[in-house]
């Protein structure tokens, strides 16, 4: 899914669980019964990417958190457990009036009381914009759209559509919080946003295509001549390393052209950006390193890795 997010995050994507993207039946949500809280719980799924860290400024870390419990809820939904598309999708759908319900000011329902109360109470104090919080939700229903169909993105404009959708509303959410909303911030967050998405579907080519997940382009398939029966048998050949190359610098490009938003951002917010954008690059440098490897072997970011981003993030 958008597996990302997801805290700028995912996602959108914007988030990596620790059982490689592999579905696992999920304890079912207990309705909360008595006053909605207020308050997110603590983040406990592993990601590529720091959520609300220690360089996260004190006030927005509960804000952050609340969008992050949002967000992964959500993609727990659309990506968990042993469910049918058809009631994923109703589960998204009662999701999203759920969302429009606390924003309309009225009580959240018990269903998702812990996920809403604490978003409700940001959407209230931080006046949070919904509609890119519904862009989310509309980016995981069309991927169970996609996913169940087996449907292909045409062009990279098609799957930048989807990313502005799954993936660059996290960054925007963030960047209202930090109270930042000049046109060449938001542009060089799209950028980063939408790398960080690119990056993590070329992480997850040997998990998604088996699963019916399509984000290499049909325009890409076409320029290196790799037929959708190559990549469905997960077959490496000079082609096939060629494709995944050439968008691994894609997304390379897409990063280092948002990257100078760590300048505009002072203080402990720029810093968390730093290792968000030097995450990202270090999942792309073990992507890189497979020499197209990635269709048949994933790989994620682990505490060797932190010093190399530490260093890096600190002469951006």
């Amino acid at each position: 899914m958008t597996d990302w997010l997801v805290i700028y995050l995912r996602w959108s994507p914007l988030v990596k669980r620790d059982n490689g993207g592999v579905n696992q039946p999920q304890p079912p949500i207990s309705p909360t019964t008595g006053p909605a809280p207020t308050t997110a719980e603590a983040v406990t799924h592993y990601e590529n990417f720091p959520v609300a860290s220690l360089l996260c400024p004190p006030h927005l870390r509960q804000p952050i958190a609340a969008i992050y419990a949002f967000a992964r809820t959500a993609d727990d939904l659309a990506d968990e457990g042993d469910v049918t598309p058809e009631q994923r999708l109703q589960d998204l759908q009662d999701y999203r009036a759920e969302l429009q319900n606390v924003a309309s000011g009225n009580a959240p329902s018990p269903r998702w009381a812990n996920v809403f109360g604490p978003l409700q109470r940001v959407i209230r104090e931080k006046a949070l914009p919904v509609p890119l919080l519904d862009d989310l939700l509309d980016a995981f229903m069309q991927d169970i759209v996609y996913t169940q169909e087996g449907r292909t993105y045409a062009t990279r404009e098609e799957l930048l559509d989807y990313c502005r959708r799954s993936a660059n509303p996290v960054g925007r959410l963030l960047l209202h919080l930090y109270g930042i909303n000049d046109a060449r911030s938001l542009v060089q967050s799209d950028a980063i946003c939408s790398a960080l998405q690119l990056i993590n579907f070329w992480q997850d080519l040997s998990v998604d295509i088996p699963r019916t997940r399509h984000y290499l382009t049909d325009a890409d398939c076409a320029q290196f001549k790799v037929p959708r029966t190559t990549l469905a048998q997960l077959k490496r050949d000079p082609s096939t390393d060629q494709l995944v190359m050439h968008n691994a610098a894609w997304a390379r490009a897409l990063m280092v052209s948002g990257a100078p938003l760590v300048h505009q951002l002072k203080g402990r917010i720029g810093w968390e950006l730093r290792l968000v954008v030097q995450g990202g690059l270090r999942i792309l440098d073990k992507v890189e390193a497979l020499d197209g490897g990635s269709l048949t072997e994933r790989k994620t970011i682990t505490k060797l890795d932190t010093p190399r981003m530490l260093w890096r993030a600190l002469w951006m």
